[in-house]
């Protein structure tokens, strides 16, 4: 484990990380990642990301998301976890994936067309057995809130 991973999973386990979190992380990704034209996602260096482009759930208009990904490299495909860093409700993005499965991910600097499809039962809890050994703070985020996190497995779409 490269240095710093624990400290890392212990800090972002913490309430006072879950409420400030959301305000700094994805406004420091998007910026960090157009300036460098998708070359560098600053949260990255401790998980994989990539930036979700998918459409509003009730706009309609395309929404950038920097997310934290568990890559499913024999697949081809990423595991995307929308724990809101254990905060009450689900994150606007899975709604938006929920409505609009067609989007796109922006990985390791290229656009890459998915279909998004929602984790259920047995393939979900087999998913979420992998998701807490890759990062463990999810079971705490899971521990704080009574909704289950939603799981989605993004899929390469040929055009």
């Amino acid at each position: 484990m490269p240095p710093g991973v624990r400290l890392m999973q212990k800090v972002s386990s913490t309430r006072t990380f879950a409420r400030i979190a959301p305000h700094f992380v994805p406004a420091m990704d998007r910026a960090v990642h157009r300036l460098t034209r998708g070359k560098v996602l600053l949260s990255a260096q401790m998980l994989p990301g990539v930036i979700l482009t998918a459409r509003g759930a009730k706009s309609g208009l395309e929404r950038r998301t920097p997310l934290a990904c568990m890559p499913e490299e024999e697949k081809g495909s990423w595991v995307l976890i929308g724990s809101n860093f254990g905060r009450p409700g689900h994150p606007a993005w899975t709604g938006n994936l929920l409505a609009h499965p067609e989007a796109t991910v922006n990985w390791k600097g290229e656009d890459i067309p998915v279909r998004a499809r929602l984790l259920k039962g047995e393939e979900r809890a087999e998913t979420w057995g992998r998701a807490l050994k890759f990062w463990p703070p999810y079971a705490t985020y899971q521990a704080r809130v009574e909704r289950e996190i939603r799981l989605f497995r993004l899929e390469r779409r040929t055009e």
